[in-house]
């Protein structure tokens, strides 16, 4: 039976590299799910994989969008099983690589069809969000879907607004047409985690965030500041320095922030994972024992 691999785990954790070295020893190709990485201009603060990387190993998914381009997680899902297909002809495993929840989700599980959002309602909210700010939101939010207000970014106000619209228009919560049910996919699926000491991560994200800033994340996002409104820019690293170039703070608290923000991102992420209890941890250093793990069920 054809296997799909899915490699996920926190931001920071490397699942980048053991993602190509797993993908070297198995002969196969990578599929990202990253949603971050999907951008073609944002490379230096999604830390999507450099040109040795993708000489190293086949990516699909890695660049492939423009940051004015529509993409959401249910065509992700279209699209990742369209490619499998093709995939799955000439491959018996293919790995997936990536900490975007929802786009992971989409794949192994799928996304049911959500209605159509009603016009009225979206304007309502859109009202309530420019008078009243994002924080009356996240109360209507945890009110009325408290298992997706406990995984949603916060700041993330287009997500709030998205899970808001579905719970007023439907009276039902938008984690019930999230988890409605499993499809069937003509593949096995197996899930790997990666996870660590929880302030050893935190390390590492501080690390790669000082990498960041030395590789020219601002000079980066100054390129992009005109269209800091874009939803592929309301995102960790590049928020921060948009509030900076604004003047609200100063360069080393828009840094501070970053880390900040990345640990919480993390935190998130793990969250998110630790309630798929297909998924087997390992150590980000224990490259053998994934091997075997992987060679024993396939």
């Amino acid at each position: 039976m054809k296997t799909l691999i899915s490699l996920v785990g926190p931001t920071g954790i490397g699942k980048t590299d053991l993602g190509i070295f797993m993908a070297t020893k198995l002969n196969t190709e990578i599929i990202s799910a990253d949603s971050r990485q999907f951008y073609k201009e944002l490379k230096i603060g999604t830390a999507a994989p450099d040109e040795n990387q993708l000489a190293a190993i086949k990516h699909h998914f890695v660049g492939h969008l423009s940051i004015h381009d529509y993409y959401n997680a249910s065509t992700f899902e279209f699209k990742v099983i369209e490619l499998l297909d093709e995939l799955f002809k000439y491959r018996e495993i293919v790995l997936m690589v990536g900490g975007s929840g929802m786009y992971v989700d989409a794949v192994c599980k799928g996304i049911d069809d959500l209605p159509e959002i009603d016009q009225e309602i979206r304007k309502q909210l859109q009202e309530k969000y420019e008078k009243e700010g994002i924080e009356s939101l996240r109360f209507e939010l945890k009110r009325l879907d408290p298992e997706y207000y406990a995984i949603v970014d916060l700041k993330n106000s287009k997500r709030i607004l998205k899970g808001l619209e579905i719970c007023l228009m439907t009276g039902k919560t938008y984690t019930s047409f999230r988890k409605a049910g499993v499809k069937e996919r003509g593949f096995n699926i197996l899930k790997i985690g990666l996870i660590m000491d929880r302030e050893k991560l935190y390390q590492r994200i501080d690390a790669r965030v000082d990498r960041m800033i030395e590789a020219g994340l601002v000079d980066e996002a100054k390129t992009f500041y005109p269209y800091k409104h874009i939803n592929a820019l309301n995102t960790v690293g590049y928020k921060e320095l948009f509030d900076h170039f604004d003047g609200i703070y100063d360069l080393n608290k828009a840094i501070e922030l970053i880390k900040r923000n990345s640990r919480r991102y993390a935190k998130r992420q793990l969250s998110w994972f630790g309630r798929d209890k297909e998924i087997k941890w390992f150590g980000p250093d224990k490259k053998d024992e994934i091997l075997e793990f992987i060679q024993d069920r396939i």
